[in-house]
């Protein structure tokens, strides 16, 4: 493939994005990253190389706001500018949702889109930003060829019973079963694993994604055995503002003696509960962590503990546990998180050691620890870069041009 790639992570307030050119020996190199945030408040435009330092910002007054359609716009505009004369030869999108079907990634089509649409109930915050920004970028580039990259598809390899819940069968012919998410994040990990520590690699790792959207996955030599979310994003570890498992006869209650409409109910638990629920104040870690309010003490408290009670679970699913690794937002950047986490996990082996690991290493268990503990970044762009290259592999662009 000649030209650049373009990783797009959209959500709803906001769109994450990545450049990528291609190198003499077929890879990929990072050019270039940033964001387009507050969508639909007083809106920012930011760049960066592939070092940091900033490239390009603007700013939106609120009296200046951009439709969804003129941002993306804007940001393939800045797009052309800057790689000036190298050509934009594909768009590849992070979808939450790939259902049974897509269980790689996909180039995508009319068709592709209609199948993704009918996924949306099992992804209501994530889905309709993703789809929304490949039908704008089809309007706007019809030429330019766009990739879906599943976080559903890294799970794929998840053992049928631990996918299967205890409903009739019609259920789960219908596609209610455990997906899990988070896939892209857990590939990059796995992959880097490979480089930092390949002994884990092969063996029996739980890494904990721990962001505004926080699961664990259980990996048996790279690949997925187990995870903590479901069918849909709800399920699992306690989050920024979802809830996580929680035992459905609340859900009859709230609907049967609260009279909440199902609205209401999924209100509730995607956008008022989790740590902003339990803390009544926010779901920033940050803030929480710095807060001397008891209730936000308890927030942190249940989101470690609900960590430390999942991580036990999916030990159990591997037979034990060899390695843990932190990633994500709250995973990379919080180091009294990681360090609570380690104490409640002495019992499986974990030794903990300085919760900042140091120059040069990764590592944040003692020496002598049975589970080596380790913080590695993610990088879920990387992923979408590649799977967008390798789908589209040996494209030439006509004239030089993508679109």
């Amino acid at each position: 493939m000649n030209g650049a790639i373009l990783a797009l992570n959209a959500g709803s307030s906001s769109v994450k994005f990545a450049l990528y050119t291609a190198t003499a020996d077929g890879k990929l190199a990072l050019d270039s990253r940033g964001a387009i945030e507050e969508i639909g408040a007083a809106q920012r435009f930011v760049a960066h190389d592939a070092k940091g330092a900033v490239l390009d910002e603007k700013r939106w007054s609120s009296g200046e706001r951009q439709s969804d359609e003129a941002l993306l716009d804007s940001l393939l505009g800045w797009v052309d500018r800057h790689l000036d004369t190298c050509p934009l030869a594909a768009v590849g999108h992070r979808v939450v949702h790939g259902g049974r079907a897509f269980t790689g990634p996909v180039r995508l089509t009319d068709e592709v889109l209609t199948s993704l649409d009918a996924l949306t109930p099992f992804a209501p915050l994530h889905q309709p930003h993703s789809l929304a920004a490949v039908r704008t970028i089809m309007k706007l580039r019809p030429r330019l060829p766009q990739v879906a990259c599943f976080d559903t598809a890294f799970h794929h390899t998840i053992p049928s019973v631990a996918t299967r819940f205890a409903l009739p069968r019609a259920y789960e012919d219908d596609g209610v079963r455990r997906y899990g998410f988070h896939g892209l994040s857990y590939e990059y990990i796995a992959g880097q694993l490979r480089q930092i520590a390949p002994n884990l690699a092969t063996g029996r790792v739980i890494a904990a994604h721990l962001g505004s959207g926080a699961s664990l996955c259980a990996m048996a030599n790279g690949r997925s055995v187990d995870t903590t979310t479901g069918c849909t994003a709800l399920d699992g570890l306690m989050m920024g503002t979802r809830c996580g498992t929680i035992d459905p006869g609340v859900l009859l209650y709230m609907l049967q003696q609260m009279h909440l409409s199902a609205a209401q109910v999924e209100q509730v638990l995607y956008k008022q509960s989790g740590l902003l629920g339990v803390s009544g104040q926010s779901s920033d870690m940050r803030l929480l962590l710095a807060s001397a309010d008891p209730h936000a003490r308890e927030a942190v408290e249940l989101f470690v503990f609900r960590i430390a009670r999942e991580t036990a679970a999916l030990a159990a699913s591997m037979g034990g546990i060899d390695g843990f690794v932190f990633t994500a937002g709250i995973g990379e950047h919080a180091p009294a998180i990681r360090k609570a986490v380690c104490e409640r996990l002495r019992w499986l082996g974990v030794v903990p050691g300085d919760p900042t690991p140091g120059p040069g290493t990764t590592l944040i268990s003692a020496p002598g620890s049975e589970v080596e503990v380790h913080v590695v970044p993610t990088d879920e762009e990387a992923m979408i870069g590649q799977h967008t290259m390798e789908t589209l592999g040996g494209i030439v662009l006509p004239s030089g041009r993508a679109y």
